[in-house]
């Protein structure tokens, strides 16, 4: 078999669809996250703790003298704890959502009445009906 059909076989089973339709839509999903994180969730935060930026939290570890996380690393490396503390945060809202919507769908799949019974084929409904015409 050539790579390029083994290939083919893989990409269009649904397994691998289905990885790539949920790739696609995670990423959309973490833009959507992120941007409740800093846009909703961290204006919040740093007003309830008197109009912080945590975005520009940082060390200098190269002796530069800057106000913002941008001039800063203009300047060489620097420990930007702020950023990291929003990306963490705006994780656990992410894998939250996530845990959220995965016990919603176990609940959904426990609660689904079981499937009804297939119908006999119709050759066994006509072997049950000379059986009980047998019988007769």
């Amino acid at each position: 078999m050539s790579m390029a059909k083994e290939f083919r076989e893989f990409a269009i089973k649904g397994n691998a669809l289905d990885l790539a339709v949920g790739v696609i839509i995670g990423g959309a999903f973490g833009k959507i996250v992120n941007s409740i994180v800093e846009d909703l969730i961290m204006p919040v935060i740093s007003r309830l703790f008197g109009g912080l930026d945590f975005s520009n939290y940082f060390i200098p570890l190269a002796g530069q003298t800057a106000a913002t996380l941008a001039e800063a690393k203009k300047g060489g490396a620097v420990f930007a704890y702020g950023s990291f503390a929003t990306a963490a945060l705006s994780f656990l809202i992410l894998a939250f959502v996530i845990f959220i919507m995965v016990k919603q769908i176990n609940r959904l799949k426990k609660e689904a009445p079981p499937p009804a019974p297939a119908a006999p084929p119709e050759d066994v409904l006509l072997l049950r009906e000379i059986r009980d015409a047998l019988r007769k």
